[in-house]
C-alpha cells in the first residue's frame, strides 16, 4: 500500500484559522478591542488538517511554514512590500510557535512556505505519494500531485507543465507577491511569447531568448528578467543546498550576456 503524505500550506491555514476565530469587542461606547481564543484556532486547524487526510485519503502530513526572512527580498527588494503595515490576526505568531513546536512544522531560514511545499514535493529522500495541498497557484509550477481545493481533487503537473508555468510567471510577474514582471505582457501575450517552433520545448534557451526580447522591447535588461525570474521560481530539491541551508538561485539553460 502506498503512503501518501499530504504536504499543507500551513501559512494559509494558520492565517484563515486565527482570522475566522478573532472577535472585535465594543466593551463601551467607541472603545473597541480584538481578542481571540488560542484553543479554538488550534480546534479549528486540527479539524482542517483531519478533513484533508479524510478526503485526500492521507497517512501522514507534513506543514509548511514561511520564516521571518525571506531570500527573494535580497534579489528584489520590492518582493512583498505592498503587505508591510497590514493588520495580522493577534494570535497568529503563537499558533505559527505551536505548529512548530506540536505539529512539527517545516520552517527553514530565507524560505517561503511554498519553498518548502516545493522542495518536499520533489526531494528523493521523502518516501511515499507526495501531493501537496495549497490554495496558491504558484504551486502549478511544481511538478508532481497538487491539490487546490476538495472540490477540484487532486491533478498531476507534469515537469514541462510546472517549467512552463514559472517561465510564464516570469513574464506576467504578480502583483500581489510585489514583483512587476514585463511590463505590458499578460497571460495570453505571454502564451504567445512561449509558443515554441518546431522541435523545441518550453523551458530551453529558446524559450530564455524569448523572454529576453520581451523584456528588451520594454526597455529592459535581461538582468531586470532574471531577477523577476529567480523570485518567481518557487523552489525544488535540486535548487537548494541542504548543507548550507541555502537556495540555489534558478539559472536559465542559455543566456545572453549575463554570467550565471
Amino acid at each position: 500500500m502506498t503512503n501518501r503524505i499530504l504536504l499543507i500550506d500551513g501559512d494559509v491555514l494558520a492565517y484563515k484559522a486565527a482570522c475566522a476565530c478573532e472577535v472585535a469587542t465594543e466593551w463601551e461606547p467607541g472603545y473597541w478591542t480584538w481578542h481571540c481564543s488560542e484553543e479554538e484556532v488550534k480546534s479549528s486547524i486540527l479539524a482542517s488538517i483531519g478533513e484533508l487526510m479524510d478526503k485526500l485519503d492521507g497517512n501522514e502530513f507534513k506543514l509548511a511554514l514561511s520564516s521571518e526572512t525571506n531570500f527573494r527580498k535580497d534579489i528584489l527588494p520590492t518582493y512583498k512590500g505592498n503587505r508591510a503595515g497590514v493588520k495580522k490576526p493577534v494570535v497568529l505568531k503563537a499558533i505559527r510557535n505551536w505548529m512548530v513546536e506540536d505539529l512539527e512544522a517545516w520552517m527553514r531560514p530565507g524560505l517561503e512556505g511554498d519553498d518548502i511545499l516545493g522542495i518536499l514535493a520533489t526531494w528523493s529522500k521523502l518516501k511515499g505519494e507526495k501531493v501537496i495541498v495549497s490554495i496558491d497557484k504558484d504551486m502549478k509550477t511544481i511538478p508532481g500531485l497538487y491539490c487546490r481545493d476538495l472540490e477540484t481533487g487532486t491533478v498531476e503537473i507534469s515537469e514541462a507543465e510546472a517549467d512552463y508555468q514559472h517561465l510564464l510567471q516570469t513574464l506576467t510577474g504578480d502583483a500581489t507577491d510585489g514583483y512587476q514582471g514585463c511590463p505590458g505582457v499578460g497571460p495570453v501575450k505571454a502564451e504567445k511569447i512561449l509558443t515554441p517552433g518546431p522541435g523545441t520545448t518550453v523551458y530551453d534557451g529558446w524559450a530564455w531568448e524569448q523572454i529576453v526580447g520581451a523584456y528588451a522591447k520594454a526597455g529592459l535588461s535581461e538582468e531586470v528578467a532574471l531577477a523577476n525570474a529567480r523570485v518567481a521560481r518557487i523552489l525544488r530539491a535540486q535548487d537548494y543546498n541542504f548543507k548550507e541551508r541555502k537556495p540555489i538561485l534558478w539559472t536559465p539553460a542559455c543566456m545572453t550576456s549575463v554570467a550565471a
